[in-house]
């Protein structure tokens, strides 16, 4: 929102409610909950003062008033920046950050928690905790209202699990309407009567909420018209949406905004909440929360964790476009990114960038990938994807936990998806369920025949091209073939070219349909996965359930759960 300063007349030691609401005015209204929602601040109360204590000062009994100044010698005096590390190329990679109290005890708790919780998911047992905490998930896709893979799978299963072990959960979401059927996945969730406006990109943009309570989660909907277009979440058939900069940072600004003003089942989150913030679409928030509100004395006891899905995409635009995310100017080293010399487009370009994920990477609290294995990746030059210094100089607060799956959805014993149910004491179910697909395919009925599948993106990370290389010799085989899946055009064109070559071998699902990939899944004696990089993968985990046996390329969690 820019840098706020504030004039010398509103500073009081205890202030009134007047003259917070001046000070309110004198920024435009804009953001903070609208100062908490105008509740009257009294003595004792946690107040948006723009006055702060330095942890030293404090120790002094000194006050000390933030003034905005841009210095580090300033950012130090505050008790919020001790210095900054660089790499080779000169972009900073790291900010010493003095730590928030018991900072990595709750992080620690939290870890542990997600742990014994997957434990108890194996043991059968039901699920208790000793500590609850307020959790607010952050992401651009929770299923079952948008998914395009295993972010919006996680993020639709691991909240509502959470919530069943006492904890209170949040999740902070778009709402995605394209005027389709798909539209009606938001039936239940009912506006509330709160909008938020929000400062960024070069004005005040105004957001409404839409909620529903569903199986313990506060499933929250951010509303705004650049959510309002046919296509996936990130693009349409003529590629990636030119304004999603502006489409995410408006999302991180509203979900850091929610728990200050959302009255949901009678009282608001509050400030001393864990944020969640998942992948680079999200990753505003830490940055938010360190630059816009704890210097401000809010949000000072709240904790962000940066879960990281994927490392391939991390946000980067123009170096310009900083001015446009609501961050004070002093901020844009935490984001800044510089591009090495051979990534340069010209002899003229500078290379300067801002990367949002390393923004997020610098100011979370805990990062957390999906996998041990993929959290050793990413710390490597060949998986870090430009970031592996930063991310190996945080290794203290980075740790890898295995996606966990939904168990009452993807059950063999009572999917509602399949033909015929079956248990680990009783695999005949199977048979059944293999043939129901081979015949609902259109292939030969041959139980004795092995059958692959794949299901996921068709991109090259994937390694879908490896299978197209495959094919041929593959289908000299005694085998059938199914896949399902969409992504790059040439790849859809092939799976329907080999579905005419190969009528009695091959079927090509163009799309991805739930219900058929439960049926693939089921029906399949193998799923082949030959993924160049894979954080987790849920397929797999999927697979193995359903007795299917996994093939796959030994990489991230691939290699780490199959072996399991």
């Amino acid at each position: 929102m820019g840098t706020l300063k504030t004039p010398s007349r509103f500073l009081c030691r205890e202030p009134t409610e007047i003259s917070v609401i001046r000070w309110c005015s004198a920024v435009g209204q804009v953001g903070f909950g609208y100062l908490y929602r105008n509740r009257k601040i009294s003595k004792g109360s946690q107040s948006l003062v723009v006055k702060r204590r330095s942890y030293t000062e404090e120790r002094n009994g000194e006050d000390s008033i933030t003034s905005g100044r841009n210095s580090e010698d300033e950012e130090q005096r505050k008790g919020l920046l001790l210095g900054t590390e660089r790499d080779n190329s000169g972009s900073v990679i790291g900010f010493q950050l003095i730590p928030h109290s018991d900072v990595m005890e709750t992080q620690d708790n939290i870890a542990n928690g997600k742990e014994e919780l997957s434990e108890d998911i194996e043991r059968g047992e039901e699920a208790s905790t000793k500590v609850t905490y307020s959790v607010v998930f952050v992401t651009s896709e929770a299923a079952p209202y948008s998914k395009t893979g295993g972010l919006g799978d996680v993020c639709g299963s691991l909240p509502v699990a959470l919530a069943t072990r006492g904890h209170r959960v949040m999740v902070v979401s778009p709402r995605y309407l394209d005027g389709g059927p798909s539209d009606k996945k938001f039936a239940n969730a009912v506006e509330v009567d709160q909008r938020s406006k929000i400062y960024c990109f070069g004005g005040v943009h105004e957001v409404t909420f839409f909620h529903e309570y569903r199986a313990g989660v506060d499933w929250v909907f951010v509303d705004h018209p650049s959510y309002h277009r046919p296509g996936t979440p990130y693009g349409d058939i003529f590629g990636a949406f030119g304004d999603n900069q502006f489409r995410f940072n408006l999302l991180c600004h509203a979900a850091c905004e929610a728990p200050l003003v959302l009255p949901l089942g009678g009282f608001t989150y509050g400030e001393k909440c864990v944020f969640l913030a998942n992948d680079w679409h999200a990753a505003l928030v830490p940055v938010l929360l360190a630059a816009k509100y704890r210097p401000y004395g809010v949000y000072k006891d709240a904790r962000s964790i940066l879960v990281i899905h994927n490392l391939a995409h991390q946000g980067v635009e123009a170096a310009a476009t900083y001015e446009f995310l609501g961050l004070p100017p002093e901020w844009y080293k935490a984001l800044e990114w510089v591009f090495p010399t051979w990534a340069r487009t010209h002899a003229l370009d500078t290379g300067e960038a801002v990367n949002v994920l390393k923004g997020a990477i610098v100011t979370a609290d805990r990062i957390l990938t999906v996998s041990q294995g993929y959290s050793s990746e990413i710390t490597t030059p060949e998986g870090g994807y430009g970031l592996h210094e930063l991310l190996s100089s945080r290794k203290a607060v980075l740790n890898g936990i295995t996606n966990g799956i939904d168990i009452n959805e993807w059950n063999p014993s009572s999917d509602e998806h399949i033909a015929s149910h079956y248990s680990v004491n009783d695999l005949s179910g199977k048979v059944q369920c293999k043939i129901a697909l081979q015949k609902e395919l259109g292939l030969p009925i041959r139980p004795e025949c092995p059958l692959i599948g794949f299901i996921g993106r068709l991109d090259y990370q994937k390694g879908v091209d490896i299978i197209l290389s495959a094919i041929p010799e593959l289908m000299q085989e005694d085998v059938q073939f199914i896949m399902l899946g969409s992504g790059e055009k040439q790849y859809e064109d092939w799976m329907r070219n080999l579905e005419s070559v190969y009528r009695e071998k091959f079927r090509g699902w163009v799309g991805f349909n739930v219900p058929v990939s439960h049926r693939i899944t089921a029906g399949c004696d193998i799923l082949t996965m030959p993924s160049r990089f894979e954080p987790c993968g849920l397929n797999q985990l999927y697979a193995m359930r359903y007795g299917t046996i996994p093939v796959v390329h030994s990489t991230g969690g691939l290699r780490v759960s199959s072996l399991n």
